[in-house]
Order: C-alpha cells, then structure tokens, then sequence
C-alpha cells in the first residue's frame, strides 16, 4: 500500500517518465478542467447567495484546498479548546464518513481529547446546525472540513495549507490533488500554514497574497506532545532517540509522520500504511500482528491517534504499540489569530 500511494504522488508529480505515464496525465488533465468548470459555476451561485442558509448562532469553519491530511483534526482542537476556554458552548459539525455507527476516526479522537464539546455529523450540516443550537444550546459551531460545504453560512473561514505539499501538484483533481482552484482563497478570512517547520514558507505565502492580502497568515507546526499506550501508560517523546521504530498508519501524509518521528531522532526500520480513514478489520489485525512479528524483539510499533482510537490495543505481535500524540503548535501570529477568533465573530 505505501509502494501504490507513493507512485500515485510521484505520478501525479510527474516523476513518473515515459509517453504512456504523460498521456493518462493529459486525459486527467482534461477531466480536471470539467472539474474546475463544475466547481467555478457551484462558487459562482453561493457567491450569490443561493441556497446559502444562516445559521442562529457564529459558525467557524475549518477547511483546506487539497485532498489529503493538512492537519484539520488538530486545529479544529485547538480551536476549541480557544472557545471553550472562554466559557462558550461549542458544537462540532462534521460531515461523517470513514466509519461505523457514524463513528470515523476524527469523531472518536476529539470525544477523548474534548470530552465536554458534542460532535454532530452527517450529510445535512444545516439541519445538523440547529439541532445543535435548539437541543445542545450551543452558542458556537465549529464546522470540520468546511470551506467546500458552503450551504451553512460561516463567520469566519479558516483555510490550512500543508507546507509540504501546498498546492496539490498545481492542478485539481483527478489530475492533481486541488478540490478547487488556488484563487478560492479569497475566500479566507485567515490562513493557518501548517507543518511551517518542514518545508520553506516564503514562497507559500508569496503565493497566497497573489489572492489575499487581508488574511492574516499564521505559521503552525503538527508538535508532538508524547506518547501513550492503549493501557494508559505515557512516554515523554524523547525516549524516540536512537530507539528502532516501526511505523504503522493510515493518514492523509503518512511522510509528515515519518519526517517527525525522525526529527525526533527515532530509526524506522519498517512501515505498513494504510489509505486515509481506513477502517480496520479483524483481518487487518492479524496481518498487522503477523508483521510485527517478524520485527526486532525489542522494536516499538508507532501509529497515530486517528488509527489508534480504532486499533485500541496495547501491543502487535509482542511489540508495544505506541501513540505519537501531536497538537497544533503556533508558531507565528497567534496573537492575530486569537484577535481574528474574537473580533471576526464580534466575540471580544
């Protein structure tokens, strides 16, 4: 699996050489032109106004332009715990997929991490906007995944952008990895940059005010904060250092992943990634204990919080079975991004 989702990347890249490879390129290039036409004409009629709903109560909403992990389910944490710091009723809407009983691996991360803040999800984020207010007596939603749902109005958009892969290889999808074109980020109110400490930003924010020049521009990285066990015990994340890892994960950027275990001085002697969202299965827990049993006796097998919630084990294969704990850490403009949090919603 890692094997394909590596040659997709280096395809969509145009790493992969040849005048077949450059072909089904053009032919996805073509599809992704009706594509852009298709999304140009959906922008164009909520720009409108039609079909656009208003919500009771200020709605933030956390999005990004490309497929693919850029770090939502921390920000949205993050953004939160901002709220309810400051004694508001906060709501999760999300759109729900990837899961059981409308349980997905985002859902049952923050019900750890934010046990006081209900997670609605479904298809109708709308009607899902007032059964948090009318029934939760919520007085703010925060919309998951947001910037493309542009039925329920929001007060505040927030776009990331992955620092490591910015703009989806420049073309949208299928023959890149853009759900919309770049110039959507007139949109923005604010723009959060994330994993700003792998990768230069210069040019990313160069790029970014070709389309907006008011949104402020927050730098963030994905920072570890420590290790845990499904049987509670916890690690500081120093403990990497020179330790023989492997790496087990189902993530829209397992390479971020890999790049931070190995800044944190770790060795990865060997990986299983799985699609973003994967569910796992019975059968995929046994392939998984049969593949850690082949590893070193002494080797840690370390996954991420989104697949841990659904793996909920201790061990593989006589291998611990650690969880790479990550929050969102601001690196530049927080306090512009507090005072944006506040005013744009006429909060302060």
């Amino acid at each position: 699996m890692a094997r394909q989702l590596n040659w997709i990347h280096e395809f969509l890249s145009g790493q992969v050489r040849g005048v077949k490879a450059a072909c089904i390129r053009r032919l996805l290039w073509l599809a992704s032109c009706v594509y852009e036409l298709i999304i140009r004409l959906r922008n164009w009629n909520y720009d409108q106004g039609k079909g656009v709903h208003q919500a009771p109560v200020p709605v933030v909403s956390v999005g990004n332009l490309t497929v693919g992990g850029t770090g939502k389910t921390p920000t949205v944490e993050y953004l939160a715990r901002f709220y309810r710091e400051r004694d508001y009723q906060v709501c999760i809407i999300s759109r729900g997929y990837g899961g059981s009983q409308g349980m997905n691996d985002e859902y049952l991360m923050l019900a750890e991490t934010l046990p006081d803040v209900p997670h609605l999800q479904g298809g109708n984020r709308v009607e899902l906007a007032n059964v948090a207010v009318e029934e939760l007596e919520s007085e703010l939603i925060i919309l998951d995944d947001g910037f493309q749902h542009r039925k329920l109005n929001r007060d505040l958009n927030i776009v990331l952008i992955d620092a490591t892969n910015p703009w989806g290889y420049g073309y949208l999808l299928p023959r890149g990895l853009l759900r919309e074109p770049i110039s959507s980020l007139r949109r923005a109110d604010g723009i959060i940059i994330t994993r700003a400490d792998q990768s230069l930003t210069e040019g990313i924010i160069r790029r970014i005010k070709q389309y907006n020049r008011n949104a402020p521009i927050i730098l963030a990285s994905h920072a570890p904060s420590g290790l845990s066990r499904f049987d509670g015990e916890t690690r500081n994340v120093i403990v990497l250092n020179q330790r023989e890892v492997a790496l087990c994960c189902g993530v829209g950027n397992p390479k971020a992943v890999a790049d931070t275990l190995e800044k944190l001085g770790a060795k990865i002697v060997a990986e299983r990634i799985f699609p973003d969202h994967h569910e796992y299965t019975q059968q995929d827990i046994e392939s998984l204990t049969a593949w850690a049993c082949q590893l070193p006796q002494d080797c840690w097998i370390i996954t991420t919080h989104k697949d841990a919630v659904k793996i909920r084990l201790a061990e593989l294969g006589g291998r611990e079975l650690w969880t790479l704990q990550v929050r969102l850490k601001i690196i530049a403009g927080e306090d512009e991004l507090k005072k944006l949090l506040l005013r744009g919603l006429s909060l302060a």
